[in-house]
């Protein structure tokens, strides 16, 4: 709304009776505890939003005094029933909105005072508790509709009879209901477009004939088979969305199609085109008993011709993410020449072979995190191999080298993900083929990296040469920093982002000082006992130091480099002294710089753990003591004894003194004058 206001802003707002808002034409009423519709709103108001409010009935004179309305919300209201004259001066509604009522009531007479909206283009009825047959009833005769939403309601199964009329239906949501059975309820609707039937409990879809559809989704179901019709018609179908449910098989997709994203996240789906000990099965044909009333009718499909029969050359976006994938069919990629994303992440797999059969050569993002590959196969010839690849992650594998020469051939990859693999970089260029490692010299577009939880034991012989690393993550390498440092050298001039976390660092064991354009650093989860001096060098925006051993921060923390750059710091779980909180209140001050953890930031004062921000005084008073002058204290305590042995000496010399003086006179021999 604020881009069309323009430089009416300063008088756009309004107040209007009964509490509501005015901007220009538009009513807002939100909000106002309103049992009915206010009469002295202004009449040439064209919306009007009344959410959040308590209205139960939408009277016959409730809408008299708006005319010009188009578009009317009445969400999360008690709206029990609309009388059927409610909107006879109402008859350019276009936009009606009834979520989250109580439309279940007296749905008949609501009926009634829909069907005198010949303009309505969008109906909103989710969460009223429909049935099927309320449903049906209520846009009977609602032939102008293109948007319709029946959603959060009691909707168990639909047929024929339910959407008669609605000839012009654009798009359809009835998600999260508990529709279990479908029959040729959308034969009708001809010109449906967007078909949501998510949260469901569909057992299988038999037979898709939807032609004009262009999006489906029917996500979060039990859906075991989809098996669409078995003819050339031409499909419209560019999105289908059948993640989270329970597939066995890939389904069988329309012959002729649009498809361009195709979502198959978390089912029970595998191949078994060959087994694992050989086996082929590749001329096995399964059976489907569909049993329709009284009829019962056996139909077979020979899977594998079935999948190489569809049309999958313009599919852009292929997610088979958690499935039970241990092996891809023959051929299964080079039928997707148009293929730009790739997600297999979350599977079985144990070998993956790229050819110049299956360039793949429009793939810009591979995802094959958290299999069991053990082996990443690359027939290199003269022809490239994912030449547009940008992002690779190969996280949570059990590899331990790559394909030599392997990112010759991706000549734009910039994310490159291995962690937790047993891998190693390789320290000579000359040696890639005759030790297993990972060799990424050269890689001039590779700018990120993660190496977490590979079990590095050092990184020697600049293995990051060549390449223009702005972000590297070597988390979790107990010992990734135990070698020599050489490697920083060729990363002075790109690296923003350095992840340190859990790598045994000390506060003398390493110096990063010399990354000057760095301004993220991680040091979480190490032994830091002291703030490292290298770091007050250093102009970052982002620090962590949470879960090290540090007592305190340098008291002038805030106004070294560091201290004047950062806007980011991470400081809990460490042992701070609450006697020596100087820093903490120097970071309070500091402009601009948050610390996210605050809460969480805790210090010692013997055995207790206290917030630096809420000290008691008791803790201050004793901490005033501990950090008093200790010369003085030192003065003050001696100062008593010596006055005391003063005194004494003084007694005792008085007490001694004629024989003192007698014994020296007899000592030295002269006479006393007396």
């Amino acid at each position: 709304l604020a881009m069309g206001w323009g430089s009416g802003m300063d008088a756009a707002w309004a107040p209007s009776p009964g509490g509501c808002e005015l901007v220009q034409t538009i009513m807002d009423c939100t909000g106002r505890w309103l049992s009915s519709i206010p009469g002295n709103l202004r009449g040439n108001t064209e919306e009007l939003f009344l959410d959040d409010n308590t209205i139960q009935v939408l009277g016959n004179a409730s809408l008299l005094l708006y005319p010009q309305l188009w578009h009317l919300s009445l969400t999360r209201n008690r709206l029990e029933l609309i009388e059927p004259g409610a909107f006879l001066n109402s008859q350019g509604l276009q936009v009606l909105s009834l979520t989250d009522n109580l439309l279940f009531t007296n749905y008949s007479q609501t009926a009634a005072a829909l069907s005198a909206l010949p303009a309505l283009r969008t109906l909103d009825l989710a969460g009223n508790q429909l049935r099927e047959d309320m449903v049906s009833v209520l846009v009977s005769n609602l032939s102008s509709l293109e948007s319709l939403s029946v959603a959060r309601n009691i909707i168990m199964r639909l047929d024929s009879s339910v959407f008669t009329n609605l000839t012009q239906l654009l798009e359809l949501n009835l998600e999260k209901n508990y529709i279990f059975e479908i029959d040729n309820a959308f034969e009708g609707l001809q010109r449906l477009q967007r078909l949501n039937i998510a949260y469901n409990y569909l057992p299988c879809l038999m037979g898709f004939g939807l032609t004009q559809l262009k999006v489906l989704n029917v996500s979060n179901n039990v859906i075991e088979w989809f098996l669409s019709l078995e003819n050339d018609d031409p499909f419209e179908l560019e999105v289908l969305d059948l993640s989270h449910n329970r597939l066995l098989f890939f389904p069988v997709l329309p012959r002729q199609s649009k498809l361009h994203s195709l979502l198959l996240q978390d089912n029970r789906m595998s191949f078994y085109q060959r087994l694992p000990n050989g086996t082929s099965l590749a001329n096995v044909t399964v059976q489907f008993l569909i049993i329709n009333g009284n009829s019962t009718n056996i139909t077979t499909v020979r899977l594998w011709d079935e999948l190489c029969h569809s049309n999958l050359s313009s599919l852009r976006l292929l997610d088979m993410s958690q499935n039970q994938v241990w092996g891809l069919p023959d051929d299964f990629l080079a039928q997707m020449p148009s293929l730009t994303h790739l997600k297999l992440n979350q599977n079985c797999l144990e070998a993956f072979h790229l050819s110049e059969e299956d360039p793949l050569a429009m793939l810009t993002e591979l995802d094959l995190s958290q299999n069991q590959l053990v082996e990443l196969g690359v027939k290199v010839g003269v022809g490239d191999i994912l030449p547009n690849l940008q992002l690779f992650n190969l996280s949570t594998n059990r590899l331990q080298a790559l394909p030599p020469g392997i990112f010759s051939h991706t000549r734009k990859i910039t994310t490159l993900d291995l962690s937790r693999n047993r891998v190693d970089l390789c320290p000579q260029p000359g040696e890639a083929g005759s030790l297993p490692c990972v060799d990424i010299r050269g890689v001039e577009t590779l700018t990120h990296l993660s190496l977490a939880g590979c079990g590095l034991q050092g990184l020697g012989s600049r293995p990051f040469q060549g390449t223009s690393l702005t972000h590297l993550d070597l988390s979790d390498n107990c010992q990734v920093l135990s070698g020599d440092l050489g490697w920083l050298q060729d990363l002075v001039l790109t690296l923003q982002v350095l992840s340190l976390r859990n790598t045994n660092l000390s506060s003398a064991a390493a110096d990063f000082s010399a990354l000057n354009s760095l301004v993220r650093l991680d040091l979480s989860g190490n032994s830091l006992a002291a703030f490292p001096s290298w770091l007050g060098a250093l102009r970052l925006r982002s620090l962590d130091l949470r879960d090290n051993c540090l007592p305190a921060l340098p008291p002038d923390v805030a106004l070294v480099p560091l201290g004047r750059s950062l806007r980011e710091l991470y400081l809990s779980r460490n042992p701070y002294n609450c006697c020596t909180l100087g820093w903490w209140d120097a970071l309070q001050r500091a402009e601009g710089l948050r610390v996210p953890d605050g809460r969480e930031v805790t210090c010692s004062h013997g055995s207790r753990l206290l917030s630096p921000g809420a000290l008691p005084e008791p803790v201050l008073h004793s901490c005033r003591w501990q950090t008093a002058d200790l010369a003085l204290l030192y003065l003050v305590l001696a100062l008593p004894t010596c006055l005391t042995l003063l005194v004494a000496f003084v007694v005792v010399f008085l007490v001694l003194k004629e024989k003192l003086l007698k014994m020296v006179k007899t000592r030295c021999g002269v006479s006393s004058p007396y």
